[in-house]
C-alpha cells in the first residue's frame, strides 16, 4: 500500500542528502525519517539510498523513483491551491439559464454585482424558453435557472425573485387611444404583437384572452422584447410586455399604455436549483445574492 507520507519523507531526504537536515526541514526526528526510509525500501524491494559517512545519495532507482515523487507533490500543491481559490471565490464557473429578456431586464445588476464581487468566476449564460432552461436544469446542463412561474417540478426547489406587471403598449399611431379604457372585446380587435408560440409569455396572454372567452390571433409573432417594443412603436399594433422592460420608453413618450377595464394579472419570476444537486460554492455565492436581492425586487 502506498504511504504518502513515506514520498514526503523521500522527497525531502533525496533534496537534502542528509538524514538530520530532512528531519529539520520535516520537523520530525531523524530516526523517523530513517525509519520512515527502511519501511519505504523494504516495501519496494529496492534499496533507494546510498548511505555515506556525511549523508546518503540517490541510487539509480531512487533517482528514477525523485522525478515521478516531485511531479506528484508539485500537482498536488496545485490542486491544493485550486482548492483554496476555489473556496475563497477567485476561481470556478457558475452556469446560469434565462430568457434573453429576463437576463437583460431583470438579471443584468446581479450579474454585474456579482463580477465586481468575484471577477475571476468564469459566468456562463444559455438562453432559451423556460420549457427548454428547465430541462437544461434537470438534467445538470446549468446549475440555476431564472424562469416564470407558475413551475412545478419535484427534482426542483424553486423560490420566488420578483414580481412581473404586464401591460398592452402602443405608439403614437394610437394616440386616439390615449385617454380611453379599452374592453377585452376591443383589445382583442387590435393588431396584436406577442412572442413566439411556447414561451410562458405568450402561454399566459393566450390564456387569459381565453377565460375572457376570446380566442386571438396575433398578426405579428416575434422572438424578443426587444422586437416587440420597436414594432409597436412603429405602430404594427399592441405589444404584450412587461411594464417593468419597457420603462423607459414609457417615460419617454416612446409608447404609452393601454388602459383596460379587466386589469391584467401580476406574474412571477422564480429561480430555481435541483434538489438532488449540491452547488458549487460559486453557483451557491450567486443563488445567495439572489435571494439577497429578491426582497428588493419583489
Amino acid at each position: 500500500m502506498m504511504n504518502l507520507e513515506w514520498y514526503r519523507i523521500f522527497m525531502h531526504t533525496a533534496r537534502c542528502q542528509n538524514l538530520t537536515k530532512a528531519a529539520q526541514e520535516l520537523h520530525i526526528t531523524q530516526p523517523s525519517v530513517s525509519y520512515a526510509i527502511k519501511q519505504m525500501e523494504e516495501a519496494l524491494g529496492m534499496k533507494l539510498f546510498h548511505r555515506q559517512s556525511k549523508g546518503v545519495a540517490l541510487t539509480v532507482e531512487g533517482q528514477a523513483l525523485l522525478q515521478y515523487v516531485e511531479q506528484s507533490f508539485a500537482l498536488l500543491e496545485s490542486g491544493h491551491k485550486h482548492l483554496h481559490n476555489l473556496k475563497q471565490l477567485h476561481e470556478g464557473e457558475i452556469r446560469i439559464g434565462a430568457s434573453d429578456s429576463l437576463i437583460k431586464h431583470l438579471l443584468l445588476p446581479q450579474l454585474n454585482a456579482y463580477h465586481q464581487a468575484y471577477p475571476g468566476i468564469r459566468i456562463r449564460l444559455s438562453h432559451g424558453k423556460t420549457p427548454d432552461i428547465t430541462k437544461r436544469l434537470i438534467e445538470g446542463e446549468i446549475d440555476c435557472a431564472v424562469l416564470h412561474l407558475p413551475m412545478d417540478d419535484p427534482k426542483l426547489s424553486i423560490e420566488p425573485l420578483a414580481v412581473l406587471e404586464d401591460c398592452f403598449v402602443v405608439g403614437e399611431a394610437y394616440d386616439e387611444l390615449k385617454n380611453h379604457s379599452l374592453t377585452m372585446k376591443e383589445l382583442a380587435s387590435l393588431p396584436l404583437i406577442l412572442l413566439s408560440p411556447g414561451s410562458r409569455t405568450r402561454i399566459f396572454v393566450e390564456q387569459w384572452f381565453a377565460d375572457q372567452g376570446f380566442q386571438v390571433k396575433p398578426d405579428i409573432e416575434l422572438g424578443s422584447v426587444d422586437l416587440l417594443s420597436e414594432f409597436a412603436r412603429l405602430g404594427y399594433g399592441a405589444a404584450f410586455i412587461s411594464r417593468s422592460f419597457v420603462r423607459e420608453e414609457l417615460q419617454n413618450g416612446k409608447l404609452f399604455e393601454l388602459k383596460l377595464i379587466d386589469p391584467l394579472p401580476p406574474r412571477w419570476i422564480g429561480f430555481a436549483v435541483r434538489r438532488d444537486m449540491k452547488l458549487s460554492m460559486a453557483a451557491d455565492a450567486f443563488v445567495q445574492l439572489l435571494r439577497t436581492s429578491s426582497e428588493g425586487m419583489k
